[in-house]
Order: C-alpha cells, then structure tokens, then sequence
C-alpha cells in the first residue's frame, strides 16, 4: 500500500509492478503521482508535464521562421518584375 501525498488516500500499488519514475493516477483526487521509491512503494506529486510547453515553443518558433521566409520570398518576386519592366 502506499499513500497519495495529495489527498492521503491509500492506494494499492504491487511494488514488483511498477519501477521507480513510474507515473500513476490517484483514485480518489485523481493527482497525478510518481513512484519514487520502491521499498516501500513512495508516491509524490508528478512534475508538470514540460513536453507540452517545448513543443508549443518550438511551433511558435517555425512559425515565425516560415513569416521571415515568405517576406523573403516577397521580396524576391518583387525584384525580378522590377527588372521586367526597366528592359
């Protein structure tokens, strides 16, 4: 048995069922938890997921990439219709 840190509900972990990082739901409040020791089974609050927060960031990222290309690419267009008409 190990106890939610949040809640202290008890819950019923197999300690040969799980390994320590392990991230696991409590029942009762439903907190996120991760196992952090195995004899006994310890449960604490899991880290806030960061994975959500890089990929959001890296998106914000290419997008402002793909913006600087396209003015480029503007710019571009525009020079070669100049040089159509001074001929």
């Amino acid at each position: 048995m190990a106890t939610c840190p949040e809640c202290d509900a008890e819950i019923e972990v197999d300690e040969f069922d799980v390994d320590k990082g392990d991230q696991l739901s409590c029942p009762e409040c439903g907190s996120s938890l991760e196992v952090v020791g195995l004899a006994p089974v310890e449960l604490d609050i899991a880290p806030e997921d960061d994975e959500d927060e890089d990929e959001e960031e890296l998106d914000d990222e290419e997008v402002e990439e793909d913006e600087e290309g396209d003015e480029a690419d503007d710019d571009e267009e525009d020079e070669e219709e100049d040089e159509g008409w001074d001929e």
